[in-house]
């Protein structure tokens, strides 16, 4: 629910009939917005009551100039936005006074501006105190931005919107509106701006087609997403069959559920039908859907007698779910220093890394604007790539190439992130629930955990490099003893020590990813000393993936959080039990036991979380 307000635009000369029209077509605008209520106001008074009862009523508040002339789906997009955040109309400008960064909009600082204002916000209830208390000032936008408020921007990009102050402008405003078909820019805008190379013209250049008739026929965006799913499942089952027909069908599913897989957010953004529960979704459908191609392409290889297929598959998912995790907690990173600009450091490396990195990001469709887009191997180019060679060799050797792609890209991003991370000077593993994204149980939330432990970062790093060692070792002598991966675990549950400590370093987000990896890898070195078979380590460590990824998902979607989810089943539960079979020579039953207690767990919170939201 949103309610909406038509505020007076500065300067504003209209002819008063003109006046009147504009203020009557932008009320039956926003009320096609979706605002449940239209009010108009001249003064600080009345607006903070508008922004009280939003808020005790926990609506949006969309407020507009009376003297904006626009598309009226520009006005949804505000009232809609996915992540209810507050929202900006802007448009392109050089010369503007703010600055838009990565979607973020910020004052413009000592380079300039990239947009400019266009008199419409649609304000969070999470916002609307510091609305409260900023109402007095004219200038909203600023003012807010001064208070802290960072909004998203919502570009005009093919759309028309202006602010009018003459009659002979209003004139010209209405009839560049008019001049462009809004249902056919809205379907072009539901296409994101920039995306991978290979997304953007092997998927982009015809999915509207499929968008367009996937709205005509009423399918929601949960519903394309299932039927992703479904193509995935069915590439997978193809490969698993291994023959030269079936690996080229295979090829071709793989493609066209990618294709469906853009499509469900091209739907959602077409028809402004955006949920907590279908973000969520998505994201943990794309990661199951691509693990499941993983085993089914490993599977068929060893149906074909080739060797070592479940380990690069392993290997696959181990090193994408790390990569995930970083580029999750980069992300956030990010966003927090965006937020607090003067945290950043003046100079440095990673400053002059971040500014490189904003040029070339700002020249759209060069070489090197291209080659940093692919460079990252997203999940495009990765399923490209599958595809591909799976139609023309094997399982193993798509495998093998996602390994090498893959560890290229990370060792690329890890090091590029890290160095930018530090001159941006702004922790954010503090800012959330650090326990919970840890992934931290009863074992180091009650026992282990000391608050004034020093240094989570390398006592994490150090449980992963043990857990390396211990696959090395395994793997270069053959065989290795229950005894040293007993001792190994020991060092893992030392990770635990720094639990709850302020995790505000500026590299302390790579903490996650770091006891992702020193779990899997540790599932991977008792599956090598119980002579586990592959699929059982590979089926442990897709169910440890999806509950890792449900955690990142629910806080990246707004989603709520699984009630008690991390308690029982945590890290360190994991790898005593892990360790204490181990030892007992039930290393297959311990890795099989807890990929179906992990998987029933996710599943249960999943049901139960989403159907009380």
């Amino acid at each position: 629910m949103t309610l909406a307000v038509l505020s007076a635009g500065n300067g504003n000369a209209l002819d008063p009939s003109d006046a009147g029209r504009l203020a009557n077509d932008l009320v039956g605008a926003l009320h096609a917005a979706g605002a449940t209520e239209v009010e108009r106001f001249g003064d600080p008074v009345r607006l903070r009551a508008l922004s009280r009862r939003a808020y005790d009523t926990d609506q949006r508040l969309l407020i507009c100039a009376d003297n904006l002339v626009a598309h009226p789906g520009l006005l949804r997009m505000l009232a809609t936005e996915p992540g209810g955040r507050t929202t900006a109309l802007v448009a392109a400008d050089p010369a503007g006074d703010l600055r838009d960064d990565r979607g973020k909009l910020l004052p413009a600082g000592p380079g300039g501006g990239t947009v400019r204002y266009l008199g419409a916000l649609c304000l969070a209830p999470a916002d609307l105190p510091t609305l409260d208390k900023v109402a007095d000032r004219p200038d909203l936008l600023s003012a807010l931005l001064d208070a802290g408020v960072v909004p998203v921007a919502t570009p005009v990009r093919l759309l028309r919107a202006e602010q009018v102050h003459t009659s002979a402008e209003l004139a010209r405003a209405r009839a560049a509106v008019v001049a462009v078909d809004e249902d056919a820019a809205l379907l072009r805008l539901a296409v994101k701006e920039k995306d991978d190379f290979f997304t953007t013209y092997a998927v982009s250049t015809w999915s509207p087609i499929v968008t367009r008739a996937a709205a005509r026929l009423g399918l929601s965006p949960t519903a394309v997403t299932w039927i992703s799913v479904l193509f995935a499942v069915a590439a997978a089952l193809a490969f698993w069959q291994a023959s030269r027909p079936a690996m080229i069908a295979g090829g071709i599913l793989l493609y066209l559920g990618f294709v469906l897989d853009c499509v469900d957010g091209q739907l959602a953004r077409y028809t402004r039908r955006f949920g907590a529960f279908g973000g969520w979704l998505d994201t943990i459908a794309d990661r199951a859907k691509e693990y499941a191609v993983y085993a089914g392409l490993a599977a068929g290889a060893e149906r074909i007698g080739l060797p070592y297929a479940w380990p690069l598959a392993i290997m696959a998912i181990l090193l994408q779910t790390v990569r995930h995790m970083t580029d999750t907690w980069y992300g956030a990173l990010h966003d927090e220093a965006a937020a607090h600009p003067r945290a950043q450091a003046a100079g440095g490396v990673g400053a002059r890394l971040s500014a490189a990195s904003n040029r070339v990001q700002g020249e759209t469709g060069s070489a090197a604007y291209w080659l940093k887009r692919i460079v990252v191997f997203p999940i495009g180019e990765r399923w490209a790539l599958i595809a591909v060679l799976a139609m023309l060799t094997n399982g193993r050797v798509a495998l093998g190439a996602v390994v090498a792609a893959g560890l290229l890209a990370f060792a690329y991003t890890l090091a590029l992130r890290s160095l930018r991370s530090i001159s941006m000077r702004v922790g954010v593993l503090d800012k959330v629930d650090t326990m919970r994204h840890r992934d931290d149980g009863p074992l180091v939330r009650h026992l282990l955990a000391f608050p004034g432990a020093p240094a989570p970062l390398a006592f994490a790093a150090l449980a992963a490099v043990t857990s390396l060692i211990l696959v090395a070792s395994s793997v270069l002598s053959g065989s290795s003893s229950e005894a040293a991966a007993g001792a190994v675990a020991l060092v893992l549950l030392g990770a635990g020590i720094p639990a709850k400590a302020r995790h505000d370093g500026p590299l302390d987000w790579l903490v996650p990813a770091f006891l992702r990896a020193a779990e899997y890898l540790y599932v991977v070195a008792v599956g090598l000393v119980g002579s586990v078979p592959p699929p059982v380590v590979f089926l442990l460590l897709f169910t440890l993936a999806l509950r890792h990824y449900d955690l990142t998902a629910r806080m990246e979607k707004g989603a709520p959080g699984a009630r008690g989810a991390g308690a029982l089943l945590g890290w360190d539960v994991r790898v005593v039990v892990l360790a204490a079979l181990a030892l007992a020579g039930h290393a297959t039953l311990a890795e099989a036991g807890i990929a179906a207690l992990v998987g029933a767990s996710f599943l249960g919170h999943a049901i139960a979380d989403w159907r009380r939201s």
